[in-house]
Protein backbone atom coordinates (compact mmCIF):
# COMPACT_ATOMS: atom_id res chain seq x y z
CA UNK A 1 0.00 0.00 0.00
CA UNK A 2 3.04 2.49 0.84
CA UNK A 3 4.56 1.87 -2.30
CA UNK A 4 1.46 3.05 -3.95
CA UNK A 5 1.48 5.89 -2.12
CA UNK A 6 5.00 7.14 -2.22
CA UNK A 7 6.92 4.44 -3.14
CA UNK A 8 9.31 3.54 -6.27
CA UNK A 9 6.77 1.62 -8.69
CA UNK A 10 7.44 -0.09 -11.76
CA UNK A 11 4.51 1.08 -13.47
CA UNK A 12 5.44 4.61 -12.83
CA UNK A 13 4.48 7.55 -10.70
CA UNK A 14 2.94 6.96 -7.04
CA UNK A 15 0.12 9.16 -5.39
CA UNK A 16 2.38 11.73 -4.43
CA UNK A 17 4.96 12.89 -7.59
CA UNK A 18 1.50 12.50 -9.16
CA UNK A 19 -0.73 15.16 -6.55
CA UNK A 20 2.57 17.02 -6.85
CA UNK A 21 1.69 18.21 -10.02
CA UNK A 22 -2.08 19.75 -9.25
CA UNK A 23 -1.67 23.41 -8.94
CA UNK A 24 -4.19 26.06 -7.05
CA UNK A 25 -8.16 25.13 -8.56
CA UNK A 26 -6.59 22.80 -10.60
CA UNK A 27 -8.08 19.67 -8.09
CA UNK A 28 -11.44 20.75 -8.23
CA UNK A 29 -11.67 21.27 -12.52
CA UNK A 30 -13.34 18.39 -14.52
CA UNK A 31 -11.92 18.48 -17.43
CA UNK A 32 -14.56 17.07 -19.57
CA UNK A 33 -18.03 17.02 -18.19
CA UNK A 34 -18.09 13.28 -17.79
CA UNK A 35 -15.00 12.99 -16.16
CA UNK A 36 -14.32 13.20 -11.70
CA UNK A 37 -11.96 15.76 -10.75
CA UNK A 38 -8.60 15.00 -8.79
CA UNK A 39 -10.30 16.08 -5.08
CA UNK A 40 -13.17 13.67 -6.34
CA UNK A 41 -11.34 10.89 -6.84
CA UNK A 42 -9.22 11.79 -3.56
CA UNK A 43 -12.34 12.09 -1.50
CA UNK A 44 -14.10 8.58 -3.08
CA UNK A 45 -11.25 7.04 -2.25
CA UNK A 46 -10.57 8.33 1.36
CA UNK A 47 -13.99 7.35 1.91
CA UNK A 48 -13.16 3.74 1.01
CA UNK A 49 -10.22 3.88 2.86
CA UNK A 50 -12.26 4.87 6.01
CA UNK A 51 -14.89 2.25 5.40
CA UNK A 52 -11.88 -0.42 5.37
CA UNK A 53 -10.80 0.59 8.54
CA UNK A 54 -14.32 0.17 10.84
CA UNK A 55 -14.59 -3.45 8.63
CA UNK A 56 -10.78 -4.14 10.13
CA UNK A 57 -12.22 -2.93 14.06
CA UNK A 58 -15.67 -4.12 13.91
CA UNK A 59 -15.88 -6.93 11.19
CA UNK A 60 -18.78 -5.30 9.16
CA UNK A 61 -18.75 -2.33 6.86
CA UNK A 62 -21.36 0.40 6.74
CA UNK A 63 -21.56 2.28 3.33
CA UNK A 64 -22.46 1.09 0.31
CA UNK A 65 -21.27 2.10 -3.35
CA UNK A 66 -24.25 4.00 -3.81
CA UNK A 67 -23.64 5.75 -0.63
CA UNK A 68 -24.06 9.62 -0.87
CA UNK A 69 -20.34 9.97 0.96
CA UNK A 70 -18.96 7.75 -1.99
CA UNK A 71 -18.97 10.47 -4.38
CA UNK A 72 -19.20 14.10 -2.71
CA UNK A 73 -19.26 16.91 -5.57
CA UNK A 74 -17.12 19.43 -5.82
CA UNK A 75 -18.95 22.23 -4.43
CA UNK A 76 -19.14 20.36 -1.30
CA UNK A 77 -15.17 19.37 -1.73
CA UNK A 78 -14.18 22.88 -2.56
CA UNK A 79 -15.80 24.30 0.80
CA UNK A 80 -13.45 21.71 2.58
CA UNK A 81 -10.06 22.98 0.72
CA UNK A 82 -7.59 20.76 -0.59
CA UNK A 83 -5.03 21.17 1.76
CA UNK A 84 -7.59 19.09 3.71
CA UNK A 85 -9.34 16.63 1.03
CA UNK A 86 -5.12 15.80 0.45
CA UNK A 87 -4.28 15.59 4.82
CA UNK A 88 -7.58 13.37 5.73
CA UNK A 89 -6.26 11.06 2.77
CA UNK A 90 -2.64 10.08 3.51
CA UNK A 91 -3.95 9.99 6.94
CA UNK A 92 -6.77 7.39 5.80
CA UNK A 93 -3.32 5.42 5.12
CA UNK A 94 -1.44 6.07 8.17
CA UNK A 95 -4.52 4.52 10.30
CA UNK A 96 -4.96 0.87 8.32
CA UNK A 97 -1.06 0.75 8.65
CA UNK A 98 -1.21 1.62 12.07
CA UNK A 99 -3.96 -0.77 12.68
CA UNK A 100 -2.04 -3.48 10.46
CA UNK A 101 1.47 -3.02 12.11
CA UNK A 102 0.98 -5.34 15.19
CA UNK A 103 -1.34 -7.55 13.34
CA UNK A 104 -0.07 -11.26 12.55
CA UNK A 105 -0.61 -12.78 8.69
CA UNK A 106 -3.64 -15.37 10.17
CA UNK A 107 -5.19 -12.24 10.92
CA UNK A 108 -5.70 -11.48 6.93
CA UNK A 109 -8.23 -14.80 7.05
CA UNK A 110 -10.36 -13.44 9.54
CA UNK A 111 -13.99 -12.69 7.97
CA UNK A 112 -15.86 -9.48 7.47
CA UNK A 113 -19.04 -9.15 6.50
CA UNK A 114 -19.19 -6.85 3.51
CA UNK A 115 -22.29 -4.47 2.95
CA UNK A 116 -21.49 -3.72 -0.44
CA UNK A 117 -20.88 -7.58 -1.33
CA UNK A 118 -23.76 -8.43 1.06
CA UNK A 119 -21.19 -11.71 1.85
CA UNK A 120 -18.98 -12.94 4.80
CA UNK A 121 -15.24 -12.15 3.11
CA UNK A 122 -11.30 -12.44 4.62
CA UNK A 123 -10.04 -9.21 5.34
CA UNK A 124 -7.49 -10.05 2.40
CA UNK A 125 -10.52 -9.56 0.05
CA UNK A 126 -10.59 -5.87 1.14
CA UNK A 127 -7.22 -5.12 1.61
CA UNK A 128 -6.49 -5.93 -2.03
CA UNK A 129 -9.49 -4.77 -3.13
CA UNK A 130 -8.26 -1.14 -1.59
CA UNK A 131 -5.05 -1.51 -3.27
CA UNK A 132 -6.35 -2.53 -7.06
CA UNK A 133 -8.88 0.31 -6.23
CA UNK A 134 -6.05 2.71 -5.69
CA UNK A 135 -4.21 1.82 -8.59
CA UNK A 136 -7.06 2.12 -10.85
CA UNK A 137 -7.91 5.62 -9.91
CA UNK A 138 -4.03 6.74 -9.85
CA UNK A 139 -4.44 5.98 -14.01
CA UNK A 140 -7.33 8.05 -14.10
CA UNK A 141 -5.65 10.69 -12.18
CA UNK A 142 -2.34 10.98 -14.73
CA UNK A 143 -5.47 11.22 -17.69
CA UNK A 144 -7.31 13.77 -15.33
CA UNK A 145 -4.06 15.70 -14.66
CA UNK A 146 -2.91 15.51 -18.25
CA UNK A 147 -6.30 16.21 -20.15
CA UNK A 148 -5.74 19.43 -17.32
CA UNK A 149 -2.48 20.34 -18.70
CA UNK A 150 -3.43 20.41 -22.65
CA UNK A 151 -6.38 23.03 -21.33
CA UNK A 152 -3.38 25.70 -20.34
Amino acid sequence: MCEVQNRKLWMGENYERKLEEITEGNPFKRPLDNLHSVAEIISHLTCWRKETLIKLRTGSGKITDGAGENWLGNENLVKLGWPTLLDEYRKSLIEIIDFLEDKEDDFLNTKYYDTDFQGNYEYRFVLNGMLHHDIHHLGQIGIIIKLLNEQK
